[in-house]
């Protein structure tokens, strides 16, 4: 999981980017609004930790445009020292999806991390679907049509990627990151993965759901809009 910590006290950041680190999570940092905002929409995170009051961008602005202009759902935990009651609702009204009140305890913002995750991944039964196309998580079960289809391992993590972030494009280095981390293979190794699956869930039917992305990477939607 990649968390994008915006935060422009040091100490409060050093401190997280290490918890956070120690829990196994991949952490990148802004210290301010305009970078944090920048970070936010043109890479992958699957949550945000945001303060509210930043340099250059308040993190109220920073949520709504993430939500509004840059459209992405990124679960968004706010950080403040604000505890009124009318604070905590600006906050709720700007996009975020929880709230924690400083000083706190590192431990606690896991916990917050951990459920904000769980409800972003629909809580109980996990069925990703696009088209015809559905992908059960719990089971690892991928049909289309009606037809069940059977992928390896790399391939269904691959699908589950591009699925849950459909139709947003998805960069070649996300995608290598999510697959193997810090070890990928070879630079052509995700374009043989990719190839694979798409002779598996697109080939055998009549429109294709995976697209190349020329030069960025690849997205998954049900038509390509002329891309």
């Amino acid at each position: 999981m990649r968390i994008l910590l915006v935060e422009d006290n040091k100490d409060i950041l050093a401190n997280m980017l290490d918890y956070l680190s120690i829990k196994g999570y991949s952490v990148d940092c802004a210290q301010d609004g305009l970078s944090g905002l920048h970070l936010a929409a043109t890479e992958h995170y699957d949550l945000l930790v945001l303060d509210i009051m930043l340099p250059g961008l308040d993190g109220y602005t920073l949520c709504q445009r993430l939500r509004q202009e840059a459209r992405r759902d990124t679960p968004v935990i706010m950080l403040t020292a604000r505890d009124q009651l009318d604070d905590r609702l600006q906050g709720f009204r700007s996009g975020a999806d929880d709230y924690l009140i400083k000083p706190f305890a590192l431990s606690e913002l896991a916990a917050r991390i951990e459920a904000v995750l769980r409800r972003a991944q629909g809580g109980g039964k996990r069925i990703l679907a696009l088209g015809d196309l559905s992908y059960d998580l719990d089971t690892l079960e991928v049909s289309r049509a009606g037809k069940h289809l059977k992928l390896n391992p790399v391939g269904l993590k691959l699908l589950a990627v591009l699925m849950q972030k459909s139709p947003h494009v998805v960069r070649r280095e996300v995608l290598e990151e999510a697959l193997w981390g810090d070890d990928c293979p070879d630079s052509d190794s995700l374009r043989s993965h990719v190839h694979q699956l798409r002779q598996v869930i697109d080939k055998p039917f009549p429109t294709a759901l995976l697209h190349t992305v020329h030069g960025l990477g690849y997205r998954m939607v049900e038509s390509d809009g002329g891309v």
